[in-house]
């Protein structure tokens, strides 16, 4: 098709849902956890692998985060948006969509968007040229197969599709057998906008939001079995197949080289009986604020740019793919909002031995958990797995990842570490106050909200 250009290059955020620190080979799972994951693993060696990149607790917050470049308790969406909510981003928000669109980028978000589910905060109101997906997330697929659930009588999901400056509509019904198979229609729909980018030598950003590892992790029937160790494992396969096949394409359009590829997780692992993943070295689950929890995979490519064959414990926010990614391609981070991803470009080329941050807060919804500053982490909220309470402290304490990975000890019994304070306190510090420069959007915000600021006219 189209040869390899200069010029400003494309971009393919490839995003699991609920995708564990331990599934993978090159994380430590793979053969592990029952299958090999070879072309993900492959690809590790030609980029940088981090491994310490930290999402969200939970869905909605870190995917905000990623299109926002913000926390996401900024913008109001720190919390799962629940179906019928009318709630989400407000129209306000720059997002990667809005910013690669006014670059003159062609847009695409293929898959779950989950940070707004009414008119005027859907992809297609944030830059995205199509979309196609479902609004909310795919626990929706399970209604089909629930029976005490009626049809006629409770809600109906939908996936819904939509193009840039058209009312989004809906497509097929969201079942079970649907979610088994629904990466399928999101890879053709993808490749079908990747090769009219390349008819065009248009420059693309394509955001493609993968089903798995999101319950029920359920394998499609070409892959069914294949592992001979279940379902999960199927699905392992069933991963690394497809994102092998996003970079295949790529190479067939030869665009490999001008083309940047994040292969990310958004949170940690699900933790649901059935359809529980694990955190591997680390302990805990999504929803709460164990490394499990603030840990998910995460490599990047773009040859000749982005260091190959590279693995770094440096801390690395999910807000900072915001900013990173705008800097690569060229394009202005937006200076009339608080933002919070940190250019992380001259790391990743190799320019700076250490990351652009050394620490950040970690919420679960509006309740703060607690602040991490490079390998030693403040715990405000106690909370190892999603069906645990979380337990507010009296009094913080302090732990030592290196010597106290899974977080068993409250308080070292060798050395305090109290001195880490000073760290924590500026981190919060910076924080508060960026907060009295702009006010936290709140939420459930209309649509039409925008956070005053001293220097921006009410």
């Amino acid at each position: 098709m189209a040869s390899e250009r200069p010029g400003k290059p494309n971009v393919v955020y490839f995003h699991v849902d609920n995708l564990g620190y331990g599934e993978l080979g090159c994380y430590g799972g793979g053969i592990l956890r029952g299958a090999a994951t070879p072309r993900i693993d492959a690809f590790a060696t030609e980029g940088y692998r981090l491994m310490n990149y930290a999402p969200e607790a939970q869905c909605t917050p870190s995917r905000t985060a990623l299109l926002t470049g913000r926390y996401a308790i900024r913008t109001g969406n720190h919390t799962v948006a629940l179906a019928g909510s009318e709630s989400g981003i407000v129209a306000w928000e720059r997002t990667l969509g809005d910013l690669f669109s006014d670059a003159g980028y062609a847009t695409m978000c293929m898959g779950k968007w989950h940070i707004g589910d009414c008119e005027g905060r859907w992809p297609t109101d944030h830059g995205f040229d199509e979309w196609y997906g479902p609004p909310h997330s795919y626990d929706e697929a399970f209604w089909d197969v629930d029976p005490w659930y009626d049809p006629k009588r409770d809600p109906v999901s939908h996936m819904l599709e939509g193009r840039k400056g058209e009312k989004v509509r809906k497509a097929e019904r969201l079942t079970y057998e649907l979610k088994r198979s629904i990466d399928v229609e999101y890879k053709r729909r993808a490749f079908a906008f990747m090769e009219g980018a390349a008819r065009e030598s248009r420059p693309f950003l394509l955001y493609f939001n993968h089903s798995l590892m999101h319950m029920p992790v359920v394998p499609r029937d070409e892959y069914r079995g294949r592992s001979r160790n279940g379902d999960w494992a199927d699905c392992l396969l069933q991963l690394d197949g497809d994102f092998g096949e996003i970079l295949d394409k790529l190479d067939a359009l030869g665009l490999r080289d001008n083309t940047i590829v994040v292969f990310a997780g958004d949170n940690g692992n699900e933790e649901m009986l059935l359809h529980r993943g694990t955190g591997g070295y680390f302990e805990g689950s999504y929803f709460t604020g164990m490394e499990a929890s603030l840990r998910t995979p995460c490599i990047a490519r773009w040859p000749g740019h982005i260091a190959a064959n590279r693995t770094s414990n440096e801390i690395v926010h999910i807000t900072d793919w915001f900013t990173t990614l705008l800097s690569l391609a060229g394009i202005a981070t937006p200076n009339d909002r608080e933002i919070d991803g940190k250019d992380q470009s001259a790391f990743l080329q190799g320019d700076q031995e250490h990351s652009s941050r050394d620490g950040f807060i970690f919420w679960n919804g509006a309740q703060m958990y607690g602040v991490k500053w490079q390998n030693f982490k403040m715990v405000m909220v106690e909370q190892k797995y999603l069906t645990n309470p979380a337990l507010p402290l009296p009094s913080p304490h302090v732990i030592n990842l290196v010597v106290d990975p899974q977080e068993r000890e409250p308080i070292n019994p060798a050395y305090i570490h109290s001195w880490t304070m000073a760290h924590f306190s500026r981190i919060l510090r910076e924080f508060h106050e960026s907060v009295a420069r702009e006010p936290l959007i709140p939420a459930g915000a209309d649509l039409r909200h925008v956070p005053e600021r001293a220097d921006r006219p009410s």
